[in-house]
């Protein structure tokens, strides 16, 4: 089954902690495509944040969402991933975007899609990227359709 997530870091070396990220996908994570990096600023959260590096990634493994989330927790902690401050700057973010198949699925900790990446440039636009094609379950817009649409409301 293949994944879309959403990376990004504004904490310390993010491109360093970017990369030793996709290093420690291993055990049936297998990355099969990197978006470029971007640079974004921060959106929401604790004034003063440090701008974010961001990319997306598409992941391909047999784990079951749930699964797949907790590994990617723990890399974040690994990598040094506090959860104290909502929204606050991190070292490292792995968000589970997307499945493939179009797989709708909200739990008391986990929502596919992302109920907020089609609202998120710095989300959408890496993504669209790698899987321009795939297509938001809920509102049939492909990743590209949703890329256009972010970057029309942004501003300039």
């Amino acid at each position: 089954m293949k994944y879309a997530i959403g990376v990004g870091s504004n904490r310390g070396e993010r491109k360093e902690f970017i990369a030793r990220a996709a290093s420690m996908l291993d055990d049936g994570l297998h990355l099969i495509a990197a978006a470029p990096l971007y640079t974004t600023q921060a959106v929401g959260g604790p004034l003063g944040q440090g701008a974010y590096v961001n990319t997306a990634w598409l992941i391909e493994s047999e784990l079951g969402p749930h699964q797949l989330l907790h590994r990617l927790q723990v890399i974040e902690t690994a990598l040094g991933r506090f959860r104290t401050v909502p929204w606050g700057s991190r070292t490292m973010d792995l968000d589970l975007l997307l499945r493939e198949d179009g797989l709708i699925l909200q739990s008391r900790v986990l929502t596919i899609p992302h109920p907020l990446m089609h609202l998120r440039a710095f989300v959408v636009a890496p993504l669209a990227q790698i899987a321009g094609a795939w297509r938001h379950p809920l509102s049939q817009c492909t990743v590209a359709e949703l890329a256009l649409a972010t970057a029309r409301l942004a501003p300039s």
